[in-house]
């Protein structure tokens, strides 16, 4: 009988057939260095499915008719979920104070549409929805966040809304008092008000037909989440945002990343509580085509 603890060795090849596999079906992208952490993590894999290697895991996830449910646990298995509420306070502070009151000001349909992508847990979605509550600007718009992950483990604890004391590390305790409750079980659930703004789905970044299902978006919140792509990835995934996003509509990524070497199509824009990118309104756009000011 095999020992799931056991280490299956991964030669060179079988680790690049893996990886082009992972990094072709959801963007995630390992170099050579990352083989021990993919051997390590997926041995139990192999052992689940008794296979002898992982020339027959690879075989397995490219032909087996149980393979898109492999391909979500072992996804669940290589990504990082860590996250907690309010994170990277000085740009949620850009997005409450000037993001926010600027598309109160310029939008006439009264409709306010954020993307969460790569949400985990749902710490990020229901943080936002707090402060476009706190903001007292949207009360008579329909709002909506979307928290996607690539992850069903993970979207099935954001739906629930409850956390324990480690998700509210940064969070000011006024904040953690108006929008959570303690339950019997002595962690803390969002309240309805909360939880009724922000719907949650699987969304694999690179995949046309799941983003066909993202209405059109006035703010997206991508942190920390490209910096597990290639390159050429995180390039599609951003032409995907600028797609999805309205005129004049922001992108805030994580306060490690930017859109260097990645796309010239949004402008850096410079706020007082932080920096971020924007989507160009189309005048300003045929300017820069034109050779315009």
């Amino acid at each position: 009988m095999q020992n799931p603890d056991q280490i299956v060795e991964m030669s060179d090849e079988e680790f690049r057939a893996i990886r082009d596999y992972i990094n072709n079906q959801c963007g995630l992208y390992f170099d050579l260095p990352s083989k021990y952490l993919l051997e390590k993590r997926l041995s139990r894999r192999v052992h689940e499915h008794r296979l002898s290697s992982f020339k027959e895991y690879h075989y397995y996830l490219r032909y087996d008719k149980n393979s898109v449910d492999e391909l979500n646990k072992i996804t669940d298995i290589l990504t990082t979920n860590e996250t907690y509420f309010y994170r990277e306070a000085y740009q949620l502070l850009a997005f409450k104070d000037e993001i926010l009151p600027e598309i109160h000001a310029i939008k006439k349909d009264k409709k306010l549409t954020i993307w969460s992508a790569g949400c985990s847990t749902g710490e990020e979605p229901y943080t936002l929805a707090m402060l476009i509550i706190l903001s007292n600007l949207f009360s008579d718009w329909r709002v909506e966040v979307v928290g996607s992950d690539i992850s069903q483990r993970v979207l099935h604890a954001a739906r629930r809304g409850i956390y324990s004391d480690s998700s509210f590390r940064t969070m000011p305790e006024e904040y953690k008092n108006r929008f959570f409750t303690k339950g019997d079980d002595g962690k803390f659930h969002v309240i309805d008000e909360v939880k009724e703004m922000v719907t949650f789905g699987k969304v694999n970044l690179l995949d046309s037909k799941m983003l066909n299902l993202i209405p059109s978006i006035d703010i997206i919140f991508c942190r920390n989440v490209i910096i597990y792509f290639d390159l050429e990835t995180k390039k599609k995934v951003v032409e995907n945002f600028y797609e999805k996003l309205n005129d004049a509509g922001y992108l805030l990524l994580g306060h490690s990343e930017s859109l260097m070497s990645i796309s010239t199509s949004f402008k850096l824009k410079h706020l007082k509580n932080d920096m971020v990118y924007q989507k160009p309104l189309i005048e300003d756009s045929l300017k820069v085509l034109k050779g315009g000011d």
